[in-house]
């Protein structure tokens, strides 16, 4: 079996803190700038100052103690990210309760399977456009004792959180010391809170992770930060991604915990603006933010005349060349640094003024983006890990990495790959298991190795590289396996592709459901672009648009490997129509039966 080398680094930031509750105060002690988190809502940035933060986390843990909260029970928190969401599940922990994050996205019969399988005792929403589709199956489940509302509400029978706020307040007048006893019984291995699994085969698993999990993952995470933490402290960290995602929440913890204030954005939809405004040292991103600011940029570019349109592209063709694990040196430097002044300093500035580091998590991050964005001045790379392991298992980080690799080991985190090629670790943030599932637990964690479903190899410097997950490898009708994950990858570098589907399992070759990217393809054929997506994707030119992207990207795969025939679809998979998890990974099964009319375009029934 291949192993990860262990890599010595140097300790901890400081002491060791037992539980998220110990990590955030001693964060709180760091924070110069006296403002916890801001939200921006309604167009206003709302900011709550750290002592306020607290003295919300207290009284509103009253409150839910007064409701019927106790010690090892469950609080399901339902809300798009917000600073609200941050002091609410503090509270819930303040008890020695788990929250049990919803995304917003989620349908409802997965919300109601994950109120029953938990056993929520509370159920916590933002707003009521929420809720209107979760109150009929509320009344269903009988362990639900309470409903709140961040924000003010239409149904008399919910509270909203001031009004717990008021309860707790009350409460903690009669017994102030309760809350601290509560919290002083909390052990590191308390479960902290119970996140279900996107379920890209079937039914979502509760993975149960306690304080130690997160905590671990947090302390060597924080370690591999592409700045200087006591340098920078004193501006802002960036949050848009949702906080039931386990990657976003461990890096809100990691934030407060550095002593860095959280800010969300309102609208993803004004991204740029937003980002401009807070002025972010660092965030973390998921890969397909990073495509779409890379094409906007080129076609930006596009729109140039004459010599300006060749020196952008000249300049835009020397980033996406740079070689980031051996930077330029000599007249190359020299070039970059004339590309630099005269285009790249111009894209800098949707960024601000103090962005220093990106690190991207969810999927595979394309090579052409890191070398981009690094020729830009950024560092900007990737992870992997999985909700089961809290979720970091390696990085790349200023000081090691290797392009195309998913980085190496954080401390204290072991990898090898087992004799079929799946990737297996150990380490104190892997789960302590799946909820009420003890068989499925008993087959992922074997001997203390957790089974990642994912394939992959270590190289001889102990950097990893993902090939696939385990269970989308498929088998041609000749008897060549075939992993998609990397053609779908390839594809998805394209300008002109915005989401793909590689399928060939028991066929005889390979094919794909392609959804272009309908933006570029008018930028590139005006004389169709009166044309709505439907027409579109009918049109003769534009397949042969596409068909030389697929053309590019089989030159670098085995023959068994290329895709031989694709269809176009107008309509992008999306959550709602059960294609996606609420993270965005493709349910290949549910593709299966929505696409069936499209597959059988490419193979006829009866065509083997």
């Amino acid at each position: 079996m291949e192993t990860a080398k262990k890599i010595p680094t140097e300790k901890a930031m400081t002491k060791n803190p037992s539980t998220l509750l110990d990590l955030i105060d001693e964060g709180f002690g760091k924070n110069t700038t006296g403002v916890a988190a801001a939200t921006k809502r309604n167009g206003i940035w709302l900011k709550t100052e750290v002592a306020e933060f607290r003295e919300k986390v207290r009284y509103f843990a009253f409150g839910l103690y007064e409701l019927g909260v106790r010690s090892g029970d469950k609080v399901a928190l339902h809300s798009e990210s917000c600073t609200e969401w941050l002091w609410i599940d503090q509270a819930i922990l303040s008890l020695g309760a788990a929250s049990v994050p919803i995304y917003t996205t989620q349908p409802g019969d997965q919300i109601k399977f994950i109120l029953e399988n938990s056993g929520a005792k509370a159920y916590i929403y933002s707003k009521d456009d929420l809720f209107d589709a979760v109150k009929p199956l509320i009344k269903q489940i009988q362990t639900v004792e309470a409903v709140i509302s961040f924000l003010p509400s239409i149904h008399d029978k919910v509270k909203t959180t001031e009004e717990v706020i008021e309860v707790g307040k009350k409460r903690a007048e009669k017994e102030p010391g309760l809350l601290d006893r509560l919290r002083e019984s909390i052990t590191y291995d308390k479960l902290a809170t119970l996140i279900y699994t996107s379920g890209t085969t079937g039914r979502p698993k509760g993975v149960m992770l306690t304080h130690h999990n997160l905590v671990a993952n947090i302390k060597s995470t924080v370690l591999h930060m592409p700045f200087d933490i006591e340098a920078m402290r004193g501006h802002r960290m960036l949050s848009y991604l949702p906080l039931s995602h386990v990657l976003e929440r461990m890096g809100t913890f990691m934030y407060m915990y550095m002593g860095y204030p959280v800010y969300f954005i309102e609208d993803i939809m004004n991204f740029a603006d937003e980002l401009r405004e807070v002025d972010p040292v660092f965030f973390i991103t998921v890969p397909r933010l990073m495509e779409k600011v890379h094409l906007a940029v080129r076609e930006r570019g596009g729109q140039l005349k004459g010599w300006q349109k060749k020196l952008f592209f000249w300049a835009i063709h020397l980033a996406e060349n740079y070689n980031v694990d051996n930077p330029p040196s000599g007249i190359e430097v020299f070039k970059y640094t004339i590309a630099d002044k005269i285009v790249y300093s111009k894209i800098r500035e949707v960024f601000g003024k103090n962005l220093i580091g990106i690190i991207s998590g969810g999927a595979a991050l394309s090579p052409l983006i890191v070398r981009f964005f690094s020729a830009l001045g950024y560092f900007c790379n990737q992870g992997y890990g999985l909700t089961e392991t809290s979720p970091v298992l390696t990085i790349n980080d200023m000081v090691r990495h290797k392009l195309g690799s998913a980085g190496y080991p954080i401390e204290e985190v072991e990898l090898k790959i087992a004799d079929d090629g799946e990737i297996l670790a150990k380490g104190p943030n892997v789960m302590k298991g799946y909820y009420k599932l003890p068989e499925e637990t008993a087959a992922t964690i074997i001997d203390g190795w957790l089974h990642t479903g994912d394939m992959g190899r270590i190289d001889e410097d102990g950097f990893l590289f993902i090939t696939d997950r385990k269970k989308a490898l498929f088998k041609l009708s000749t008897g060549k396996y075939v992993a998609p994950q990397p053609i779908e990858n390839a594809l998805a570098e394209s300008p002109l592709v915005e989401q793909v589907v590689v399928m060939g399992n028991e066929k005889k070759f390979c094919s794909a459901l392609i959804v272009p990217n309908f933006q570029a393809i008018r930028t590139r054929l005006e004389q169709l672009s009166h044309l709505n997506d439907e027409h579109l994707a009918r049109e003769d030119p534009v397949k042969e648009l596409v068909q030389d992207e697929v053309d590019k990207v089989n030159k670098q795969f085995a023959i068994w490997e290329q895709v031989k025939k694709f269809v176009l679809l107008a309509e992008p998979l999306t959550i709602a129509s059960g294609e996606l998890t609420p993270t965005m990974k493709v349910k290949r099964r549910e593709v299966q039966k929505t696409r069936r009319k499209e597959i059988e375009e490419i193979y006829p029934p009866g065509d083997e």
